[in-house]
C-alpha cells in the first residue's frame, strides 16, 4: 500500500489526498522510479482540469516521457509508452494468482466514480472508454491515435494486476479464443450421403413416372 510522502499514513486505494494531512501525494509514480521533471509543459491540456501537462522522465532502461497533470496526477501516455512502463516495472510473471486478481479489483473498484467521457490532450477529440486487456478493471480513456489517459491510481492498479498474473491471463485467454475460431476441416460424408440418398429418390421417382405413363398408354 502506498503511503503518503509527508506524514507516512497509508493512502486508501485510487486516492492521492492523505485522509489525515490533507497533503496530495503522486501514488503511480510515487517510490518506483526516479522522475525528472521538466520546467517546460508540453502544450498538452489535461481532460479534466483543462491545464496545461507537465513532461516528466522516467529513468528507466530507455528514456521515457509521459504527460502529467499537477494538479490531478492524471497521467498521458503516448502509443506504446504504457507498455513499455508496465514491462520494465513489473517482469517474469510465470503464475496467475486468481484470488489475489479479484482481491486487487474489488479493493480497487469505484462504485461511485461517475461516467465521464474527456477529450484527447493532443486531438481534443472525445475518448471511448476501454477496459485494459479487456478484464484488468482499469477503465482507460484511450485515443487510437494518439495514446491512453490514466487517472491518479490506475497505473498502481495495473501494475499489481499484472504482479498478481493478469496480463498472463489475458494472454492465454486470448491465444484459446484463437484456437477455437481455426477453421476445422469439413466433414464431407454426410453431404455425400445426402447427395446418394437425393440422387437415389430422383430415379425411382422418374422410374415410377415412366410405369404409369406405360400403363396410360395401355388403357389408351
Amino acid at each position: 500500500m502506498a503511503r503518503c510522502q509527508s506524514c507516512s499514513a497509508p493512502l486508501l486505494a485510487n486516492t492521492n489526498r492523505c485522509q489525515y494531512c490533507g497533503v496530495r501525494n503522486d501514488v503511480d509514480l510515487q517510490a518506483k522510479h526516479d522522475v525528472l521533471e521538466h520546467t517546460k509543459t508540453s502544450g498538452r491540456l489535461c481532460p479534466h482540469c483543462v491545464k496545461p501537462l507537465q513532461t516528466i522522465q522516467l529513468q528507466l532502461d530507455e528514456r521515457l516521457a509521459i504527460d502529467r497533470c499537477a494538479d490531478c496526477f492524471g497521467l498521458f501516455f503516448d502509443l506504446g509508452e504504457l507498455e513499455i512502463l508496465l514491462n520494465h516495472s513489473v517482469s517474469d510473471v510465470q503464475s496467475i494468482n486468481l484470488t489475489h486478481l479479484d482481491n486487487i479489483n474489488a479493493d480497487r473498484y469505484r462504485s461511485k466514480q461517475i461516467v465521464k467521457y474527456v477529450k484527447c490532450p493532443v486531438c481534443l477529440e472525445f475518448m471511448r472508454r476501454t477496459n485494459f486487456a479487456q478484464k484488468s478493471g482499469v477503465i482507460v480513456d484511450s485515443c487510437r491515435l494518439h495514446g491512453f489517459w490514466l487517472d491518479s491510481g490506475e497505473v498502481t492498479h495495473l501494475l499489481e494486476w499484472k504482479k498478481a498474473g493478469g496480463q498472463l491471463l489475458h494472454a492465454q485467454e486470448q491465444k484459446n479464443k484463437a484456437l477455437k475460431t481455426r477453421k476445422t476441416p469439413v466433414d464431407r460424408s454426410d453431404r455425400l450421403w445426402d447427395t446418394s440418398m437425393h440422387q437415389g429418390s430422383i430415379s425411382l421417382e422418374t422410374g415410377f413416372l415412366e410405369l404409369l405413363a406405360s400403363a396410360v398408354e395401355k388403357i389408351l
